[in-house]
């Protein structure tokens, strides 16, 4: 399991130039099971992704179809975690190794 942390790098209305695009890019891949939470970062420096993908490598390449990678508007911080521990409802998270 991955952590995404998003910093824009360019100013909010630069950001929002391509935000229509990054929304579509995170439901193509939430509809993929890659992504499993997202939203902005208060206040709105960025943005956080928590994502499943096979490999540090496999995430990586989707996260470089990302418009605000691609625009060069934001720098993407990668954590990958193991789950051991999860609130109830919400344990098909440690089944995700």
């Amino acid at each position: 399991m991955f952590v995404i942390s998003l910093t824009y790098k360019k100013p909010l209305a630069d950001v929002e130039l391509h935000l229509a695009a990054h929304i579509a890019y995170l439901d193509a891949y939430y509809a993929k099971g890659v992504f499993i939470a997202s939203g902005r970062k208060v206040p709105r420096t960025g943005g956080v992704i928590f994502a499943k993908a096979e490999s540090r490598s496999v995430l990586e390449a989707i996260l470089q179809q990302d418009p605000f990678y691609i625009e060069d508007v934001a720098e993407f911080d990668v954590v990958e975690f193991v789950p051991t521990k999860a609130a109830p409802g919400l344990e098909q998270l440690i089944e995700v190794l």
